[in-house]
C-alpha cells in the first residue's frame, strides 16, 4: 500500500515534479494537486495508476495552501495573462476539491485562462456543468474510440470509453473549449489516430484553442514501456502529422503561440547544479530509491540515498537544477 502525503504547511510547493507548482519561464504556471491517477495506462511516463511499481507515495496538497504559494509565484512573476494549467502526473480530476480549486484560480485577476490535463475517466455530466463558466480548456487524452483498445492501452479493465466519448460531446456542446489529445503510440494505435481527428472535428473540438493536440509517445526512464514498441524520431512524427494535417485540413503541428504561451522571467532558481549542501529529510519520496527533503525553501528529491528519519540533515550534490526542480544525489551523512 502507497501512503499518502497530505501537504498542508512546512512543505514547499516548489521544487518536485509530482506535486506544487512548475515554472518553467512562461506565462503558464503547472498547478499539481495532487498524484495519483486511477488508471494504468500502459505507456505512462510518471508509472501511475494501481499498477505502479515504482511508486511509493502519493501526494495531496491543501486548497488553500496551494493557491497561497501561486498567488505569491503570480505576484512575482509581475504579469497579467497567466495561464493556470492543472497537470498532474495522475489524474487532477481525481483531486476532490478540483471545483473549489479552479473557482479560487479564476478569482485570481492575473489568471486569464485554466485549463487541465485529463484521460477522462472521471470526467462525468455533474462535473462538466459544475466546471462551465470557470475553466476555459479542457486537455482530453482520448488514445482509441474502440473499446477493446482503449481498456488495453488504459490498462484498466472498468475503463469506459464511451463514457469518455459522451463527455467529450458535452464538453464540446458547452462554453469550456475542447483539445483532444492522444498519444501515438506506434504499433499499437496508428490506425486509430484518424479516426480520433475525424472525431474531433465533428463534435466540434477547438472553439478558440486547437481542436487537437497529438502526442508522440516517449519511453521515459522510469515511465512504462510497451513490450515491442520503439519511439519514433520526432522528424518522423512530424512527417506523419504534415501528411494528416494534408489529409484532414486541420492544424497538427503546434507551438506555443497556438495557445498564447510566450517566454517570461521565470523565478530565480534557489539551488544550482552541482552546489554541495546540507538538506533536511522530510521523509519516503515519490518512488522507490528516493528520499524528500528540503533546502532553502524548494523540495529537493534525493537519489540513492539510505533510509534515514525524517529531520535528519543529509549531504547533497545538486544534479538538476532546470525549471525549479530539484533533485540531487546522496554525499553522506552531515
Amino acid at each position: 500500500m502507497r501512503r499518502i502525503l497530505r501537504i498542508n504547511g512546512d512543505i514547499p510547493l516548489m521544487g518536485s515534479v509530482a506535486f506544487g507548482l512548475i515554472d518553467r519561464g512562461t506565462n503558464l504556471i503547472q498547478v499539481r494537486p495532487s498524484s495519483s491517477c486511477p488508471l494504468s495506462c500502459i505507456f505512462c511516463s510518471t508509472d501511475a495508476g494501481p499498477k505502479s511499481r515504482t511508486r511509493r507515495t502519493e501526494f495531496l496538497v491543501d486548497l488553500n495552501y496551494i493557491i497561497s504559494w501561486f498567488e505569491r509565484l503570480v505576484e512575482s512573476k509581475g504579469i497579467s495573462d497567466i495561464e493556470a494549467h492543472i497537470d498532474t502526473v495522475g489524474d487532477p480530476f481525481l483531486y476532490p476539491k478540483i471545483v473549489d480549486l479552479v473557482k479560487r484560480l479564476r478569482d485570481i485577476p492575473e489568471v486569464k485562462v485554466i485549463s487541465a490535463q485529463t484521460h477522462g475517466p472521471l470526467l462525468t455530466q455533474k462535473l462538466i456543468g459544475e466546471l462551465e463558466g470557470r475553466i476555459d480548456r479542457i486537455n482530453l487524452s482520448i488514445d482509441s474510440l474502440e473499446e477493446g483498445k482503449a481498456k488495453y492501452l488504459a490498462g484498466s479493465d472498468w475503463f469506459r470509453i464511451d463514457k469518455v466519448i459522451e463527455a467529450a460531446k458535452r464538453v464540446a456542446q458547452s462554453s469550456i473549449d475542447l483539445l483532444i489529445a492522444p498519444i501515438w503510440v506506434p504499433g499499437l494505435n496508428d490506425e486509430d489516430i484518424p479516426k480520433i481527428i475525424e472525431f474531433a472535428l465533428s463534435i466540434g473540438a477547438g472553439k478558440i484553442w486547437p481542436a487537437l493536440g497529438i502526442q508522440k509517445y516517449e519511453a521515459y526512464r522510469g515511465g512504462r514501456k510497451p513490450k515491442g514498441v520503439k519511439p519514433i524520431s520526432w522528424g518522423e512524427f512530424y512527417r506523419k502529422l504534415a501528411e494528416l494535417e494534408r489529409e484532414f485540413g486541420v492544424k497538427l503541428i503546434l507551438s506555443p503561440d497556438d495557445f498564447g504561451i510566450r517566454k517570461v522571467k521565470p523565478v530565480d532558481p534557489r539551488l544550482r547544479k552541482g552546489e554541495i549542501l546540507n538538506v533536511k529529510v522530510l521523509g519516503e519520496g515519490w518512488k522507490v530509491g528516493e528520499v524528500l527533503a528540503v533546502a532553502r525553501n524548494r523540495v529537493v528529491t534525493v537519489l540513492d540515498s539510505p533510509p534515514v528519519p525524517p529531520g535528519s540533515l543529509i549531504k547533497v550534490r545538486v544534479i538538476r537544477d532546470r525549471d525549479n526542480i530539484y533533485y540531487a544525489r546522496f554525499t553522506g551523512g552531515v
